[in-house]
């Protein structure tokens, strides 16, 4: 039984460090699968190696992401158009 305010349980608290301790294991494992991936590609240099890891957590846009929206800026504005 609980008799004192120190054998409270505060469930918040207990649930927002579980969902840290989950978001670290997610992290760890998403990294350490992307060490094996640049080690089996046998990359180039550390700064490869490197880049590689630090961007795991990265997905490809798919055609969805990119919208239907037309772009008014171009990609090199020193290039004239040929409109």
């Amino acid at each position: 039984m609980a008799t004192s305010q120190h054998d409270v349980i505060d469930f918040p608290a207990l649930e927002q460090e579980l969902q840290a301790a989950l978001e670290l294991e997610r992290k760890y494992v998403r990294e350490n699968e992307a060490k094996l991936r640049a080690v089996s590609q046998r990359v180039g240099s550390y700064s490869e190696f490197r880049d590689l890891i630090l961007t795991c957590h990265l997905k490809p846009m798919g055609k969805k992401d990119k919208g239907g929206t037309i772009w008014k800026q171009p990609w090199n504005p020193v290039v004239p158009s040929d409109k």
